[in-house]
């Protein structure tokens, strides 16, 4: 008991300053992925972005900020890092390949919220390169993985956000306006 007692002391005399470094560096990561995550958070709120699109990117700021601060640390401790990237990279690569379309859709979805092409109300002619599948509607709604329209026989009709990017998208101006 006492050789344990005294293999802690040594330790902790001879890596002091590195174990306070290593809790200085979580502390000051997690302070710091907070602050990151609300500041972008709230410049997407001033330019008006979608709600739920906030939230999931200052989350994905703040994770992500996250496991580089725990990796730090662990290696500031001398714990070597190396597989935890690695099976992190694998895990990554597992999830892109398993949710190939979803994220296909995600992306195209941010690309709709970014762009805006279209705006909630719009009358748009959603078609396929080919001409071959039109989609006509109101533009009800707009997610982060699809897009509901409203059509003339008020049926909804939600399309994949990958269809719409990839497709012509046609719109029509306002009710009412004289071209």
């Amino acid at each position: 008991m006492f050789d344990l007692i005294n293999t802690i002391k040594l330790y902790f005399t001879t890596n002091g300053l590195e174990i306070l470094v290593a809790i200085f560096i979580l502390v000051f990561g997690v302070w710091f992925a907070r602050l990151v995550s609300n500041i972008a958070q709230k410049a997407m709120l001033k330019s008006k972005t979608n709600k739920t699109l906030v939230v999931f990117i200052g989350n994905l700021i703040y994770y992500v900020i996250i496991i580089f601060v725990i990796l730090s640390f662990l290696e500031k401790l001398g714990i070597k890092t190396t597989s935890f990237i690695a099976l992190i990279g694998a895990a990554g690569l597992a999830m892109a390949l398993a949710l190939q379309g979803a994220l296909a859709n995600f992306a195209a979805g941010l690309m709709i919220i970014i762009s805006q092409p279209f705006e909630l109300g719009d009358n748009v002619e959603i078609g396929d390169i080919n001409d071959t599948v039109k989609i006509i509607g109101k533009v009800e709604e707009i997610k982060i993985f699809s897009t509901t329209l409203i059509t003339s026989d008020n049926k909804r009709k939600i399309i994949p956000n990958s269809k719409i990017i990839s497709g012509i998208i046609t719109i029509a101006p306002p009710e009412g306006t004289v071209i």
